[in-house]
């Protein structure tokens, strides 16, 4: 259920800021909460940029600090990133403290529509321009909106594990759902696309709708107790797992590897990691959905730069979506999502979101010879 309200927590110094090094990932090692850029630009103050957490997924520590950080450096224009770590606490705290130092622009990526509104409110109250950054933040009433397509993302995700479903040739093969956070609206719009996939398929009794259940904060702790609650609910009887992101999928290969079900029941992911691409190499992940975050980042990035400058930003955004609350029409633009087999994970080296030499590590390293990689 959506936390309709949390209170604000009010704060008068800003958080210290550091800045983080790059990981052999192509990303960023991040250890605290801050990072922050150090060119000056052209006009007063500095854009402020709010991350959730670096454990609902790696990509909040090794991509879109790195990509953010590029493209506000590359247009000169000042950036203080930092990251809340789930602490929905410390997320406004955050935001209390740019907006005091001078924040013309923050761009949030919300734990949740409370905090997130908060944010937004006090940021608007305090002539702060507002952008929602790859999560809406529901009700909250932000002037931009820049993520993927994450219906289309639950679309590939729905079609991945009915293809491997159906080369596997299994008959009416009984389908688990482990849902991502129940307070991220991604996680709503996931569900919304791979339900439009396996539903009919359950209408027409071609496929078996098993236990469906949501995992909170997208936490893999969290994921593996449910998964292994499931597999004794069932007596093992699993033909096929809809996990909504990567780090999820492998909290349930963990337990399918216990019960030496790994690779023969496919189970789906997102986010493109390295753990993911292993297990979609070694054989146990059936696909995941790569997001290629660069490209986000930078059309983030371009948006609050304009706002920065003053400069009219309209004609950078490409749609809006509806707040699926509040009713009211955000202008947004929303990027295509790749889903990501065995035959192409090499698209997402040659990108270089990751390295060669992370993911065909160790033991992994026979899969990429033997996949050409």
């Amino acid at each position: 259920m959506r936390t309709k309200m949390f209170a604000l927590a009010v704060v008068g110094l800003m958080a210290a800021s550091s800045m983080v090094a790059c990981s052999d990932d192509g990303g960023t090692d991040t250890d605290n909460t801050t990072s922050s850029g150090s060119k000056s630009g052209g006009g007063t103050g500095k854009v402020g940029v709010i991350l959730p957490d670096t454990k609902s997924s790696v990509r909040w520590a090794t991509a879109d600090t790195k990509y953010l950080k590029e493209a506000f450096d590359k247009a000169n224009v000042p950036v203080d990133i930092q990251n809340a770590q789930g602490d929905k606490a410390q997320f406004q705290n955050i935001a209390d403290g740019m907006i005091a130092s001078g924040a013309k622009v923050l761009v949030i990526a919300s734990l949740d529509a409370g905090s997130g509104k908060a944010v937004i409110d006090r940021a608007k109250a305090a002539g702060v321009a507002t952008i929602d950054y790859d999560r809406l933040t529901l009700n909250g009433g932000a002037q931009y909106y820049v993520s993927f397509d994450n219906v289309k993302v639950g679309v590939l995700q729905g079609q991945g594990l009915r293809d491997c479903l159906n080369a596997k040739n299994v008959q009416s093969p009984v389908v688990v759902d482990l849902n991502g956070s129940p307070t991220d609206n991604n996680a709503t719009q996931f569900k919304e696309g791979y339900d439009s996939v396996l539903q009919p398929l359950y209408d027409e009794a071609k496929f078996r709708k098993g236990p469906d259940q949501s995992v909170d904060e997208w936490s893999s702790a969290v994921a593996g107790v449910i998964f292994e609650q499931i597999m004794t609910q069932t007596g093992g009887k699993i033909d096929g797992v809809l996990a909504a992101n990567d780090g999820i999928a492998n909290a349930a290969i963990a337990i399918l590897k216990k019960n030496g079900m790994n690779g023969r029941v496919p189970v789906t992911g997102q986010d493109a990691t390295v753990q993911g691409l292993q297990n979609i190499l070694a054989g146990d992940q059936c696909m995941t959905v790569y997001k290629p975050i660069a490209k986000e980042a930078q059309a983030a990035a371009d948006l609050a730069i304009k706002l920065y400058k003053g400069q009219k930003a309209d004609t950078l955004v490409t749609g809006k979506v509806k707040d699926p609350e509040s009713g009211a029409y955000i202008p947004a633009t929303l990027l295509p999502p790749v889903m990501i087999t065995k035959t192409n994970v090499n698209t997402v080296i040659t990108d270089k979101f990751v390295t060669r030499k992370s993911v065909c590590s160790g033991d992994y390293a026979k899969y990429c010879t033997e996949d050409g990689i």
